[in-house]
């Protein structure tokens, strides 16, 4: 199994890359880790159990040195740092300066990759970067020389051909060991720390990757991996058998956007038709999906949601593979599985895509690069300083779309009694959960029937909306004709940009059980009014300065809150909500970069952030 088939794409742009890159580097931009001063993790308080649910904070795609890919990208990092960064202590990143969060998180998981686990690092064989660091060669090669030849020992370490019959001993060992640092970090009521791991499957460069969390320690002696098998079905059936065996968990599948359609697609890995045992399958294996990441957004794609002006945030649709070939968007998108899924209930019974949403940043540092100020890329070689990342404006166009596409992101938010893992996993399994691409806005989304106008005013909104309705994740049963009422609140993330607009996203299908969408603008800020004729909302504006990397909060709102009321309902037709919450813009990390070395900014200079809920359906009647 040679290693570039994990996130190893573009091996001759990342050459150009590291030649371009040294004309930029600044050495004040590389100040030496040291590990005897480095801010130790800070204590969060407990904080109490409460039955309507906290908001908790949290990654559950983090990879370190474990991983192949990782080790040969320079990263050195254990299971250990990924948990100090996480609760808020400095790290060293794999291009030997200090790293840290700006704001520790309430829970975390290494996912490391399941096949080979622990192997490279365990050889430790002879690579580029083991005879001087990355660092030393961004800071003292000018330019980099010969790095097609450099690189090449990478791109070509081939672990079939080593042959190591320990392979599997190893393995265990790394597993243990990311066993016994969850149990040492995991501290009820302050920080949680799940088990867990990557199964990578990539058939013809899809990605198919599924995250495996574990509710406890409780978890079998070795991860399935895809060198067991690329078969979805086949991690499911290894995952159920361990449930029967007391060992709980999910599967959490990630970047349906470069699946190439594979991911969300109409029929089974086999190409075999689904029936309601496959539906059912997957909904008990697969609660959740991961929705925003670095390698960028799978919520929607322009060609797909052509009336969504938003659709087009932080696009990443190539494969992972030196092709660069175009990954095709339907079936490789969230919104678009979602409208599958109520398609499939109309037509066949039964719906595989009733799925609720998370982000989280596959990280390649042991780390959670989620801050648009406070970016440092996903793997050390390929994006592991500003001046790789930049250095990609001197590269051919066909190969512009490697480092800047990919993207600050994101961050899983779960609303539970408490941080334990027990509750955690169950809100999880529940889908009260949402993701952001990156800010930590507190968000809550119910739907229920004859919500009064003032819900969200009222000190015990929390209580009434549950009594007649469900929290984002529910199925909303069939009520007496009348048109469902969902009830949304958002508070701004008190350390980034106030808020633009509240939208819910409805899908639905009629009579001949094609399904549809629309996008429903339910609370503006600036008192912003929709175009009574066209009924377009005017835009909130910009202030961010692209010269400073800076932005003024004197557009926007802190808060924004709605009743609203579906007014195209169809009490007879299959149908889905879900809230997104969009803030106002902000500077990009890339624009952060440009400043910190001097350059001038490239589109795009700045984002809008936002937030995405899990879905609520409504079912006429109950699945046959």
């Amino acid at each position: 199994m040679s290693i570039d088939r994990y996130c190893l794409a573009g091996c001759v742009a990342v050459a150009c890359l590291l030649s371009a890159c040294s004309k930029v580097e600044d050495p004040s931009l590389f100040p030496v880790f040291d590990k005897s001063t480095a801010a130790p993790p800070p204590f969060k308080a407990k904080v109490a159990a409460k039955p309507d649910r906290n908001l908790f904070w949290g990654d559950l795609h983090i990879h370190t040195s474990l991983s192949t890919d990782a080790y040969t990208m320079g990263v050195r990092t254990l299971p250990e740092d990924a948990y100090i960064f996480a609760r808020g202590g400095e790290i060293e990143h794999g291009a030997g300066y200090s790293i840290r969060i700006s704001r520790p998180l309430d829970f975390a998981a290494v996912t490391d990759h399941s096949e080979y686990l622990g192997v490279v690092r365990h050889l430790d064989p002879e690579l580029p970067l083991s005879q001087r660091s990355l660092r030393q060669r961004l800071l003292n090669d000018s330019p980099l020389r010969n790095t097609l030849a450099f690189l090449r020992t990478v791109w070509g370490f081939d672990l079939d051909s080593v042959g190591v019959p320990e392979a599997d001993q190893i393995s265990r060992q790394a597993w243990q060991q990311i066993i016994d640092t969850a149990q040492q970090f995991n501290e009820p009521g302050r920080f949680t720390a799940f088990v867990g791991y990557e199964w990578s499957s990539m058939p013809e460069d899809r990605n198919l990757h599924r995250n495996v969390i574990y509710r406890s320690e409780n978890v079998p002696d070795v991860p399935f991996s895809s060198v067991d098998s690329e078969d979805p079905r086949d991690l499911w059936a290894a995952l159920e058998q361990q449930r029967a065996q007391g060992m709980d968990n999910l599967a959490i599948p990630h970047n349906g956007n470069v699946s190439g359609g594979r991911m969300y697609d109409r029929v089974a890995y086999d190409g075999s038709a689904f029936d309601a045992d496959y539906a059912q399958r997957r909904m008990n294996n697969e609660p959740l999906s991961e929705i925003f990441q670095v390698k960028g957004s799978s919520e929607t794609h322009p060609l797909s949601s052509e009336e969504d002006t938003f659709a087009g945030f932080e696009i990443y649709d190539h494969l992972l593979s030196q092709k660069l070939t175009q990954s095709r968007p339907q079936g490789s998108y969230i919104r678009d599985a979602l409208r599958t899924g109520i398609e499939m209930a109309h037509s066949e019974g039964f719906n595989p895509y009733r799925f609720g949403v998370i982000g989280s940043t596959d990280s390649h540092n042991a780390s959670s690069p989620a801050d648009e100020n406070n970016y440092h890329g996903k793997l050390p070689l390929l994006d592991g300083s500003a001046g790789i990342r930049l250095g990609e404006s001197m590269l051919l166009p066909e190969q512009r779309h490697l480092g800047k596409q990919w993207s600050a992101a994101g961050l899983a938010a779960v609303w539970a009694e408490e941080n334990t893992r027990d509750s955690l996993f169950d809100a999880m399994r529940r889908k009260e959960t949402y993701a952001t691409s990156g800010p930590r806005m507190a968000v809550r989304f119910f739907g229920g029937w004859r919500y009064p106008d003032d819900l969200t005013e009222r000190d015990n909104r929390i209580e009434l909306a549950d009594k007649t309705g469900v929290p984002m994740g529910g199925d909303l049963p069939a009520g007496e004709g009348e048109a469902p009422s969902f009830a949304v609140w958002a508070l701004k993330d008190p350390e980034s940009g106030n808020l633009d607009r509240i939208q819910i996203i409805k899908g639905w299908v009629d009579e001949s059980g094609q399904s549809h969408e629309k996008i429903y603008d339910v609370a503006l800020s600036d008192q912003r009014q929709p175009d009574p004729v066209t009924g377009e909302v005017p835009a909130v504006g910009n202030t961010v300065d692209a010269k400073t990397a800076t932005y003024r909060n004197s557009i926007g709102a802190s808060q924004l809150a709605a009743v609203w009321t579906d007014p195209e309902f169809d009490p007879r037709r299959e149908a889905f909500y879900y809230a997104r919450v969009i803030e106002i813009p902000t500077p990009r990390w890339s624009t952060y970069d440009a400043v910190k070395l001097g350059l001038e900014p490239v589109d795009p200079v700045s984002i809008q952030e936002r937030a995405v809920t899990s879905a609520i359906w409504y079912r006429p009647q109950l699945e046959k």
